[in-house]
């Protein structure tokens, strides 16, 4: 299997498990399958869900959207957890927040303030600024948070948090 968020694989714990869970912007499934083979029931989501489509998965939900072009396709949906990995769109934080249940558990793993140096994204657009992410999600309790920088899976500065919804 590809490499695994090692935040992912510290932290799916806290995920439900007889909870539905949203993997946002999934790429190419491999966090998905990761969840599905832990007994999580996923929905995956992407603007391209070829490579997700390819993988064995037997119980995930694959949804093909353009997270950041098209409307919010969970309006009337709500999730037990999501996980966000490798991506950053400030304009879907709030509806994040509404899609997550009382008591549900939001996992984000991405890219942060100095990792410009080390590759992409370079855009500050695309990188969180220091401690951005505990305070995104006024409704929101930090369960585990860490910021700086990674050596694997290949170097980079990452923010990570979990957080529970109140």
């Amino acid at each position: 299997m590809e490499q695994i968020s090692n935040w992912v694989k510290e932290s799916h714990q806290y995920l439900p498990h007889d909870g539905q869970i949203l993997d946002l912007a999934c790429g190419n499934g491999r966090h998905s399958q990761f969840l599905e083979e832990h007994g999580f029931d996923v929905t995956a989501v992407d603007l391209d869900v070829t490579n997700i489509n390819q993988r064995n998965l037997t119980k995930t939900i694959v949804i093909q959207a353009d997270l950041e072009g098209e409307a919010w396709p969970f309006s009337h949906e709500q999730f037990d957890g999501i996980i966000v990995v490798n991506y950053l769109w400030r304009k879907r934080f709030q509806n994040l927040s509404k899609t997550l249940k009382s008591g549900g558990i939001l996992i984000y793993d991405t890219f942060c303030a100095g990792n410009e140096k080390y590759g992409r994204p370079k855009s500050p657009d695309f990188l969180l600024k220091a401690g951005e992410l505990k305070v995104a999600f006024p409704d929101m309790d930090v369960v585990a948070f860490e910021e700086g920088y990674r050596a694997t899976p290949s170097p980079a500065m990452k923010q990570s948090i979990v957080l529970r919804k109140r």
